[in-house]
C-alpha cells in the first residue's frame, strides 16, 4: 500500500499498486508524483518505484533524466569522490539509511575511519560516473544497490 501527495498538494491513500497504475492511466500520477509507503518513508517520485510498473499493462518507465543524463548520477557521483566520508552521494541516491551509517562512523569516531569511509565515497564516486547512463539507473535508481 501507498500514499501520494497530488498535483492539490493534498496526501492520497493508501492505494493498493493496482490502484496507482490506474490513477496513472487516468493521468491522476505522473512519474514526478511523490510516493511513499503507508508504513512510512521518505516521500519519492513515482519514476524510482520500479514495482509499480512490474506486471502491468503500463509502458516501461523512462529513467529519471536531466539534460539527456541520469539525474542524480553527476552529483552523487562528486559528492562521493570530494566528501565521500559524509555519505552525502548516498542520501542523494535517497538511500539515507546508508548514509546515516557513514556518516555516523565518521563523526562517531572523531574521524579516525573517516579516511576508510572516504575511499569508500572515492570508489563508489568513480564508478557512479564510469557507468552508462541506463546502466546506473537499472542499478542503483531502480534496483537500489546502496552499495558499490
Amino acid at each position: 500500500m501507498y500514499k501520494i501527495v497530488g498535483a492539490d498538494g493534498k496526501e492520497y491513500g493508501p492505494a493498493t499498486r493496482e490502484q496507482l497504475q490506474e490513477w496513472r492511466r487516468q493521468g491522476r500520477v505522473n512519474l514526478q508524483t511523490p510516493v511513499r509507503p503507508e508504513t512510512g518513508g521518505d516521500w519519492r517520485p513515482f519514476v524510482t518505484y520500479a514495482e509499480l510498473n512490474l506486471g502491468s499493462d503500463l509502458p516501461p518507465l523512462p529513467p529519471p533524466v536531466l539534460n539527456g543524463r541520469a539525474a542524480v548520477k553527476i552529483p552523487a557521483g562528486i559528492c562521493g569522490i570530494l566528501i565521500g566520508a559524509l555519505g552525502i552521494h548516498k542520501f542523494i541516491l535517497g538511500y539515507t539509511g546508508t548514509g546515516l551509517i557513514m556518516l555516523l562512523v565518521s563523526v562517531l569516531t572523531c574521524g579516525m575511519a573517516a579516511p576508510v569511509i572516504g575511499l569508500i565515497g572515492l570508489i563508489e564516486g568513480i564508478i557512479y560516473l564510469t557507468k552508462a547512463d541506463d546502466e546506473f539507473v537499472q542499478i542503483y535508481v531502480q534496483n537500489r544497490k546502496e552499495w558499490f
